[in-house]
């Protein structure tokens, strides 16, 4: 697995940790992953951030979202598809500078292991 943080073009000002500490709380961080919670009440818009490394996502509680990018363009939108499902991972590949809304009537709360190396 390589590494793409050497290559990453954005700010460390992005980091989810950083940037959107309200919805973000670090679990265990070492030199090969990092684990983060995130956690987005009904309504709240989480602010532009980033997600550095890929990883694995494990949905503890589920509801609709908007993706967007650091332009306004939706780039998901969970309406237009199946609904998220709790207690369901899926690979996390890092995502550039977005923001999350939470449009649904539930909390999201996602358990988020990010593989920095191969280390």
């Amino acid at each position: 697995m390589s590494n793409p943080s050497s290559s990453w073009p954005w700010p460390d000002s992005l980091d989810a940790l950083v940037a959107a500490p309200d919805h973000h709380d670090l679990v265990l961080e070492d030199h090969r992953m990092r684990v983060i919670i995130t956690h987005i009440p009904p309504g709240n818009l989480v602010p532009l951030h980033t997600h550095r490394w890929p990883g694995v996502a494990y949905l503890l509680s589920a509801s609709h979202f908007i993706r967007r990018d650091e332009h306004g363009n939706v780039l998901l939108d969970s309406r237009k598809d199946d609904p998220p499902k709790a207690l369901h991972a899926q690979w996390l590949d890092p995502l550039p500078p977005h923001t999350v809304e939470n449009v649904g009537d539930a909390e999201i709360r996602i358990y988020i292991v990010e593989l920095k190396s191969d280390a």
